[in-house]
């Protein structure tokens, strides 16, 4: 089959793209080696439950964002998505919180009542990182506007940093923090499911051929060594006339689709140097009534300061997530995640031996749980665990590499969507200038300008 666009991948990149293209009149097909689309953001199901893996906040839904400015394009409306005045609580280990809020008078107010040994410089980090900032100064050294806060901020400051772009104070740019600690958050009714299901409905309604539980083997190539389009696990080769967008992560892109052979050597040095951390998660039910002994339904916990070391966030940290709404009303539970880091490649040693892989997965579970009630102890007997997921869990249900998720570590702001190859390019979260979901969003939407822009890449 021939198309002018093959998009490899369902994730919200993928997505996006497709979307986008389709409304603009162009032939695209998507090919998505899961039942459904998603991706990463894909709810898991399980005993009656719906569990969301992100944490459900969402930026980019502000008038003018790239939410609204890319669903100004599409046939169909946009999933509901409201405003956080607070969208989740930092917890330190002795329980006192911060209340992360979006109206920047009662946030100042807070950070004041929270931390009274710094309070004029831990106001004046906030107010210099968007000065700096929007004065177009990406490198701005964090730890430069740190100087002379306390350890309870700076980790204040880390958790957050950790949680959504995978990096600290110490390594993090101005540019990704500013974009991690701006407080205005969304959440999107259904969660991320329900606008990677909006995005294929736009899809489809303009046209564009969705491919599920297709799995893609590599780029087909012409003599000249140009890519053509993709060859299948079922032996069928499908062609695109214009430009390939892959979803996957840099690692695969390169990895499985362009091949190690024909990937420059400079670029696979490139890549080996990039990590990222693999997610553990627990999926819980807990009693809805127990909600309201909670400041939020999301809390950033900190559950070790580390005051002597360098910030490990696998060992200090973990985040708790509870749904929006009963899923399961029949006996009033709620679904719940709890997620932390691990070292992905750490599950991978001993693939051979799946009782080792059981055995970690045992030892990981009681440890994070252990941390969980030692930090949340008002949840008592109200939590239950149904299911935990590993770094092999995520990969084998998203195929990425060692199932490593987000931003990977010291991703220069300048990461961007080409790639060596003119007509493929790249819609992940392991190539855009942004952060998460909107960074890709952004991506994706700078490609689809690319490729209306030029007939021919």
């Amino acid at each position: 089959m021939e198309y002018e666009v093959v998009v490899v991948g369902g994730g919200i990149g993928g997505l996006t793209a497709t979307a986008l293209l389709a409304a603009r009149g162009l032939n695209v097909c998507l090919l998505e080696r899961q039942s459904q689309v998603g991706g990463c953001l894909a709810n898991f199901e399980y005993q009656g439950y719906q569990f969301d893996p992100t944490y459900g906040l969402f930026s980019g839904w502000e008038d003018h964002g790239i939410w609204p400015r890319i669903f100004a394009e599409l046939p169909i409306e946009p999933p509901t998505a409201r405003a956080l005045p607070s969208p989740y609580t930092v917890r330190f280990p002795e329980r006192t919180e911060v209340a992360v809020v979006s109206d920047a008078r009662e946030f100042e107010n807070e950070l004041r009542r929270r931390f009274p040994e710094c309070a004029d410089v831990a106001s004046d980090f906030y107010q210099r990182l968007e000065t700096e900032t929007r004065a177009a100064s990406p490198e701005t050294k964090l730890a430069d506007l740190l100087q002379n806060t306390s350890i309870r901020f700076r980790r204040f400051i880390d958790v957050q940093l950790e949680t959504f772009a995978q990096c600290s104070s110490e390594t993090c740019s101005g540019e990704i923090a500013a974009q991690v600690l701006n407080r205005r958050y969304w959440e999107i009714d259904g969660g991320g499911q329900a606008l990677a299901h909006s995005l294929a409905a736009s899809a489809k309604a303009s046209g564009a051929k969705l491919r599920l539980d297709t799995r893609v083997l590599r780029l087909a190539y012409a003599t000249s060594g140009e890519p053509i389009g993709v060859d299948l696990l079922s032996g069928e080769q499908v062609t695109a006339t214009r430009a390939i967008i892959s979803n996957l992560t840099a690692w695969d892109t390169y990895g499985k689709l362009v091949g190690l052979a024909k990937t420059p050597p400079a670029l696979s040095s490139q890549l080996r140097k990039l990590q990222s951390w693999g997610a553990y998660l627990l999926f819980l039910s807990m009693d809805c009534d127990a909600v309201s002994r909670l400041s939020s339904r999301r809390v950033l916990a900190l559950t070790d300061w580390q005051s002597e070391q360098p910030y490990d966030p696998s060992m200090a940290q973990l985040v708790f997530t509870a749904s929006n709404s009963d899923l399961r009303p029949r006996d009033a539970k709620r679904a719940v995640t709890i997620s932390t880091f691990s070292n992905a490649e750490e599950w991978f040693s001993f693939h051979e031996d799946h009782s080792v892989h059981e055995e970690r997965d045992q030892q990981m579970l009681e440890g994070t749980w252990s941390r969980l009630h030692s930090a949340f102890p008002e949840l008592g007997d109200s939590v239950e665990v149904i299911e935990s997921a590993t770094p092999q869990t995520f990969y084998e249900s998203t195929r990425r590499k060692f199932g490593m998720i987000g931003r990977p570590f010291g991703l220069s702001h300048g990461a961007d969507w080409k790639t060596h190859l003119p007509n493929l390019l790249l819609a992940s979260d392991t190539a855009t200038r942004g952060l998460g979901v909107a960074g890709v969003a952004t991506s994706a939407l700078a490609i689809a300008d690319h490729i209306t822009r030029f007939p021919r890449l």
